[in-house]
C-alpha cells in the first residue's frame, strides 16, 4: 500500500525504510509521506528473516548480581548503550553471565540469537569471551585482562594515566608516604591502576611497598584499610582504585579518628554517588561512562554492518577536585 500510494516499487520502499543512501531525496520524501498517511509500521519479523539478522544485541556482564546492582558504573554504561540503540532497530538483551553456566551463555551467543555482543567487566579467566570474537562481532568495554590481540575491539579509558594523575595530585599536595588499595588483579582496570600508581610514585622517588588488594566494593575497601593500618605502615596519602573502595576505607579512618585530609589525603577513580557522598567528598578521576556505553554500541552496530572501525577507542577522563585532599 505504501508503494502504491508513493508511486514507487516495494523494493524502493524497503530501501527508504532501511535508510539506503541510494534513493533520491524526492522519492524518500514521497515514501515517508505515504508512511505517515497510512500509519505504516515496518514488519520487523519479515525484515529480520530477509536480512538473516535478529536485530538483537547482547550485553554480557560476567559478575554476580550483588556487584552488578551495587556498582553505579554498570547502570551508567548500560544507559549509554540503551540511549544509542534507541535510535536504531536493535533491542538489547542483558546477560549477567556469572549467574549462569558459562557454556550455556556461550551457546546462546553463538546460537544465532544475537547479531553481536558487548562484554563489560572482563576477568582474565573469562577467555571464552575473547574466543567468541572469532565467530561473532564483539566489543569489549575495557581491555580484556591478559589479552592483547590487536583484532579485538575495545572501548576503554587510559587507566594507567588516570591513576598517575590521581597519584600525582597527592604528591603535588605534599604527600610523600603513599599507599594504595588496588583493585582485582584479574581485571585490566585493577592491573593498570596499580601500575599507574607505581609509575607516579616511582617518578617522584617514593616508596611503593604500601599496597593492599581487594575487589571493587565498599566492604572490600574497608577490609583493606583495616589490613593497611594493622600492618603498622605509616602513610599520609592513599590512592584507591575505585570510589567504592575509597568509600569503605574512609569509613574505617573515620572510625579510628584519623582525619581526612588532615592526616591522610585520598584520591580515587569514578565520579559517582560514592565519590560525591563520601565523608569527605572524594577528589577523583571521572570516567565518561555514559559516553563509553554509547561508543561501545556504536562500534558494535558498525561492525555488524560490515564497516571499518578503529579497534581501540580511548575515552577522555578528567580530575574532579573535592575536599579529600
Amino acid at each position: 500500500m505504501v508503494a502504491a500510494l508513493a508511486g514507487v516499487s516495494r523494493s524502493t520502499v524497503s530501501r527508504v525504510v532501511n535508510a539506503s543512501p541510494r534513493v533520491a531525496p524526492g522519492v524518500v520524501e514521497a515514501v515517508n509521506a505515504a508512511i505517515v498517511e497510512l500509519n505504516y509500521v515496518p514488519n520487523r519479523a519479515a525484515r529480520t528473516l530477509a536480512s538473516k539478522r535478529t536485530l538483537t544485541i547482547a550485553l554480557v556482564i560476567p559478575e554476580n548480581t550483588a556487584r552488578f546492582f551495587a556498582d553505579p558504573y554498570f547502570a551508567s554504561v548500560i544507559q549509554g548503550v540503551a540511549m544509542y540503540l534507541s535510535a536504531t532497530d536493535y533491542t538489547l538483551t542483558l546477560l549477567i553471565a556469572s549467574e549462569t553456566d558459562p557454556e550455556k551463555t556461550r551457546r546462546y551467543l553463538q546460537g544465532g540469537n544475537v547479531d553481536g555482543a558487548l562484554i563489560l567487566s572482563h576477568h582474565s579467566d573469562d577467555r571464552s569471551y575473547v574466543q567468541l570474537a572469532t565467530s561473532l562481532p564483539v566489543v569489549f568495554g575495557g581491555r580484556p585482562a591478559g589479552h592483547a590481540d590487536p583484532n579485538t575491539y575495545i572501548v576503554d579509558v587510559d587507566n594507567v594515566a588516570a591513576a598517575q594523575t590521581a597519584t600525582r595530585y597527592l604528591i603535588d599536595h605534599g604527600r610523600r608516604a603513599l599507599a594504595t588499595i588496588a583493585g582485582p588483579q584479574n581485571m585490566s582496570a585493577g592491573i593498570d591502576r596499580l601500575d599507574g600508581w607505581r609509575r607516579a610514585a616511582d617518578a617522584a622517588g617514593l616508596d611503593v611497598s604500601r599496597v593492599e588488594y581487594t575487589d571493587f566494593s565498599v566492604s572490600g575497601g574497608a577490609d583493606a584499610m583495616r589490613r593497611l593500618l594493622a600492618s603498622g605502615a605509616t602513610f599520609d596519602g592513599v590512592f584507591a582504585a575505585s570510589s567504592q573502595i575509597a568509600s569503605g576505607a574512609l569509613d574505617v579512618l573515620r572510625e579510628r579518628g584519623i582525619s581526612v585530609p588532615g592526616d591522610v589525603a585520598f584520591t580515587s577513580i569514578d565520579n559517582d554517588h560514592y565519590a560525591q557522598n563520601s565523608i569527605p567528598s572524594l577528589t577523583t578521576i571521572e570516567q565518561p561512562t555514559l559516553e563509553q556505553g554509547g561508543k561501545m554500541a556504536e562500534t558494535l552496530v558498525r561492525l555488524i554492518a560490515g564497516e571499518e572501525v578503529d579497534p581501540l577507542t580511548i575515552m577522555p577522563t578528567k580530575l574532579i577536585e573535592r575536599s579529600s585532599v
